[in-house]
Order: C-alpha cells, then structure tokens, then sequence
C-alpha cells in the first residue's frame, strides 16, 4: 500500500475550460474558474500554491514557481455532462451513451402512470430552477396537495413538496414509485426529493434531499475496494449517487461549510482508507443561479479551509481535489457545462510538483485509488506511480 489514506474531494462543477466537443453540448467560450477570475479577482493563494495556475493560465493566479501537488485536467470521456455520468466515470464507468434528457418535460406516458400511482395530481413537468418553480407554485402545491415535478439541464426527474403538506415518508414513498417507473428508455439519472418549508414569498428548500440514482453496474471503484477490505467513508451526496455501494460510514451535508466541518471529522475517525467527499455548494447555489459572486465567495472559503485540513494530514496521506464537470456561472446558461476538470494530487511527504498533463479521462483517478490499495477497475490509467516516487 503506498498511502494508507485518500481524501477524493468532488468540487461540484469546478471546471477548467470547455472540451474540444462543447460545441456539440453549446458550451463555447464555458470556463468555470477563467471566467469567473476574469469577472472577479479570486484570491486563492493556498490552491495556487498547490499548482492551480500552472494547469492552464488563469486571471489572476500566477503559476507557483514550485508547485506543492501533481498537478494536471482531466477530459470526460462519456457523453454527457451531469453529476452521474461524471461520478460514474471517476470510478471506472463509461457511458456509451447519455442519459435522457426531458426539456419539454415529461410524456404523458411517464405523467398519467405516475399519478395514477401515487394518487395525486401533479403541477410543473417543465426545466426549472429548484428555487424559481416553488415560488411560482408552491402556493398552488400548498392549496391543492400536488406536488411539483421538474427537471433540469441534467437527467433529472425532480419532486418538490412542503413538508408540512406531503410529509417526508410520502415524499421519499413518490420519488421511489417514480424511479420504479422511469426504467428503459426513460431511465433517468436520478430522482431527487426536493421537499421545502415557509410560506409564499419565503419558500425555503430543506436540508432532507434524497437522491434516488440508477444502480452503477458491478464492478465500479466501490465494489473493487469494498471486496479488498477497504473502509470507505463518504461526505454528502456520494452516498446517494452510488446507492450505498461500498460505503461503511457516510454523512450527509447541509451546505459546504458543513460539508468542509465533517471532512475533518472524518479524517479524525478514519486513519486508513478512503473518505470520499462531494462540496455541491459550488453547482447547486451558485453554477445554476449564475451567482458568480457566491461562487467566487465559495471558492475562497474553501481555499482558506485548507491550512486546516492539512494540520489532520499525516505522511501516509494522498488527496485528490478535482470536479465532475463544469456549470460556468458567467454565461447565459444556467446548466452545467462540457468542461475538463482541475486535478491536484498532494502528498505531504512529498510536496513535489509534477505535471500529470492532460487525462484522458476522469477514471484515470479511480484507477489511481485502485492501484493504490491494491485492486483495479475497467477504466483508467493510473498515476500512482507518478505522486508515489
């Protein structure tokens, strides 16, 4: 074993600028982190000093004549560019084709089974912002009782409810009627129960989301590790993207302050193994909102966390910082967007740069994880042996 322990923290959303086929996804121009550092100086000396502004010139962060981490990008090789198709792909999984998408909303084949079943009407069955479909129809939804469905940009089949009018075992009851019936060709990436609180004019979403994924197929990272003894522990939504699979201990997230706080907590109850973080803060409030304030802001926090993370850092530790795609809050879109992904690879026993140039794809990472406690997936090329030496 060459690391006792790997911290793999998700970044959701954090891109590094498009992909040769955006154009085919209508991303030209998307550059998540150059276009927010051209909107607003990022002051990120502690993700500079890693080798962020040496993977690819940023506004702003000077590359670090000594870089601490390895340092490189990662390209997603399946189509697609949502949260499952890249956390799939991170742990050996490709796609040989994208999950549906739903822009008009859903058919009536999928509509009419789906009342019929849960024994209620529905409101919505359109592409919305979460926050923007409950202020126009959570009044109507607390007057009649129907819950609201939407999608988005992603292949989601999304259920938002008050939860003081469908209570949440109804809820989390409805979305697992709907990902009973959103198989086949109409298999979606994931359900997810959006339930709320408050009255009109101050709808609040609430911390009790729940993502109800498509089963990943055996053999994934989790399984491999899972069957090799390795204790896996994992930070927010990584539990629901992969069903459980592989996980001993898992914490879900409220925000990504909360999300920063329990990856500490982790690394104080886990000294050999894998934690497996995801810090959704970056896409869910601040990618689809177009806030690029918020995001930048978000950016910054979690650079000024990292002295403390490092102090529970030991020399049998590796971390992997990367994303799953991009979502560019600087331009007209509010979806996510066909980007190349950060990689930074630090070793505190080795603070050494070395450029990992540019993947091929994001299971490249897995593969490392893999390799390093022993086992491998499908997918990948390992680096290990470049951050080990």
């Amino acid at each position: 074993m060459n690391f006792a322990r790997v911290t793999w923290i998700v970044l959701d959303s954090v891109g590094i600028g498009e992909m040769p086929d955006a154009a085919a996804y209508g991303d030209v121009g998307s550059d998540t982190l150059g276009n927010i550092a051209r909107q607003r100086t990022l002051h990120l000396p502690n993700l500079a000093k890693l080798g962020l502004g040496n993977i690819k010139p940023l506004p702003h962060i000077d590359p670090a004549d000594h870089p601490t981490a390895a340092f490189g990008r990662c390209a997603l090789a399946s189509p697609g560019k949502d949260t499952t198709t890249g956390h799939w792909e991170m742990v050996g999984i490709h796609l040989a084709k994208p999950f549906p998408l739903y822009p008009r909303g859903f058919p009536p084949a999928i509509m009419d089974e789906f009342e019929r079943r849960i024994g209620r009407s529905t409101l919505g069955n359109y592409a919305a912002s979460g926050t923007e479909i409950i202020k126009e129809l959570g009044e109507e939804h607390m007057r009649t009782g129907k819950p609201i469905v939407y999608t988005s940009a992603d292949s989601v089949f999304q259920v938002a409810a008050h939860e003081e009018v469908i209570p949440l075992w109804e809820l989390y009851k409805i979305c697992e009627t709907a990902r009973e019936i959103l198989r086949g060709p109409y298999e979606v990436g994931r359900v997810i129960a959006r339930p709320f609180i408050g009255q009109p004019g101050s709808f609040t979403r609430t911390p009790n989301r729940h993502d109800y994924a498509v089963p990943p197929p055996r053999g994934m990272l989790l399984d491999q590790l899972e069957a090799n003894g390795v204790h896996i522990y994992s930070v927010g939504k990584i539990f629901d993207v992969f069903l459980g699979r592989g996980i001993q201990e898992h914490e879900k997230t409220k925000n990504n302050t909360d999300g920063m706080s329990k990856t500490l907590n982790a690394l104080d109850q886990l000294d050999r193994g894998l934690i497996f973080v995801n810090l959704v803060d970056f896409d869910q409030q601040y990618g689809h909102r177009n806030d690029v304030e918020g995001y930048a802001r978000a950016l910054e926090e979690f650079d000024a966390w990292l002295p403390s993370f490092y102090a529970k850092l030991s020399p049998e530790d590796l971390v992997i910082l990367t994303a799953d795609h991009g979502c560019d809050p600087t331009t007209p879109s509010t979806d996510h967007s066909r980007e190349y992904v950060p990689l930074l690879v630090y070793r505190p026993r080795q603070p050494e740069p070395v450029n990992l140039g540019v993947r091929s794809t994001l299971s490249d990472i897995g593969q490392t994880v893999a390799e390093n406690f022993g086992t491998q997936i499908e997918k990948g090329a390992s680096f290990l042996r470049a951050v080990a030496e």
